[in-house]
């Protein structure tokens, strides 16, 4: 069952130099207990996408201006502030990237996880204490009275991402939004964090958007995959079809570049990583074209004058990109 439903999500930025256009025509849809990778170089629109599912797009230069974000076939985008609020964190949670700015650093651990399930669960201050530590229990913290009497700092990255995860549970929501979670941890944690992430989603049915720029941890993680460039999608699919028949050439070359693609099947015999050339394109400067034309050694005259429209390649493959419709003469 359809749990979100993006359609034509656009959000734009108003700044002194003009309009960036940092989401520009996303759709995707997660279903009920499904993780998704939504995945792209840095300043792709990833992050923004998250931050406007979730309805903290940064005020007063940020909004959204066009598109839907149905969520149980409610749209989220009609809401008021006051109405969004009852959904942040109780319907849809979110992991940040660096949790240690995400956290207040002058309140221990305790009072600000207790505050949270004290608001939302509407339980007292005793109980929040109770389901704060099976929280911290559940996301494998073995001395979660310590780390409750622990102000933030005093913790390493692994442990706060933890306790990130632990407060992003403790109203059981049904969409879970981890903003790049792994990115400053080191391996042996990384793992540890994925493997936790895997367990929440089997046992709590908890659904997952995971943003990130690491096929590593889609390979390891997710069912589907949606690539984004330049504030849109360009290819999307379920993890198989993306890592072993990769269409789109931005999607190739992210997947060429990384050195967890040698141990995927089809590209075991690859000795050296590519790598793509040129730089993301300025969101200020947008043509009507493909945005990806000045970066792309298949490019053409008709990728520069008009965006491509999305190809199917069954079983929910999808691709924006002229070259590969022609080239593999696929049913539009």
């Amino acid at each position: 069952m359809t749990l979100l439903k993006i359609e034509n999500l656009q959000t734009h930025f108003h700044t002194a130099n003009g309009t960036v256009k940092a989401v520009n025509g996303v759709d995707f849809t997660i279903n009920e207990g499904e993780i998704m990778a939504l995945v792209g170089e840095s300043g792709s629109g990833k992050s923004i996408t998250g931050l406007s599912i979730i309805g903290l797009v940064p005020k007063p230069n940020g909004k959204i201006v066009d598109g839907k974000i149905l969520f149980n076939n409610d749209n989220l985008v009609l809401k008021s502030k006051k109405e969004y609020r009852k959904i942040q964190g109780e319907e849809i949670a979110m992991i940040f990237q660096n949790p240690l700015t995400a956290m207040d650093p002058s309140f221990k651990i305790g009072n600000q996880m207790m505050e949270i399930i004290c608001y939302r669960q509407k339980l007292k201050k005793k109980e929040a204490q109770i389901e704060a530590i099976k929280l911290l229990e559940l996301v494998g913290i073995h001395e979660p009275v310590r780390v409750l009497n622990s102000y933030p700092h005093a913790l390493s990255g692994g442990m706060r991402q933890r306790v990130m995860i632990a407060m992003a549970l403790s109203c059981k929501p049904k969409l879970l939004i981890a903003d790049e979670p792994t990115t400053a941890l080191d391996a042996t944690i990384q793992k540890q964090i994925l493997t936790l992430l895997k367990k929440i989603n089997k046992e709590t049915n908890t659904a997952i958007l995971m943003i990130t720029h690491d096929f590593g941890v889609v390979a390891n993680l997710c069912d589907k995959v949606a690539v984004m460039y330049a504030g849109r999608i360009v290819e999307s699919g379920t993890t198989d079809q993306i890592l072993k028949n990769p269409i789109h050439p931005y999607t190739i070359g992210l997947i060429g570049a990384m050195p967890e693609s040698q141990a995927i099947e089809d590209h075991k015999q690859k000795n050296r990583l590519s790598s793509i050339k040129g730089s993301p394109p300025d969101l200020l400067k947008l043509g009507r074209g493909c945005s990806f034309y000045e970066r792309c050694h298949l490019e053409n005259e008709k990728c520069k004058e008009s965006y491509p429209s999305t190809s199917y390649f069954g079983k929910g493959h999808f691709v924006n990109c002229f070259n590969s419709k022609e080239d593999l003469n696929v049913i539009n």
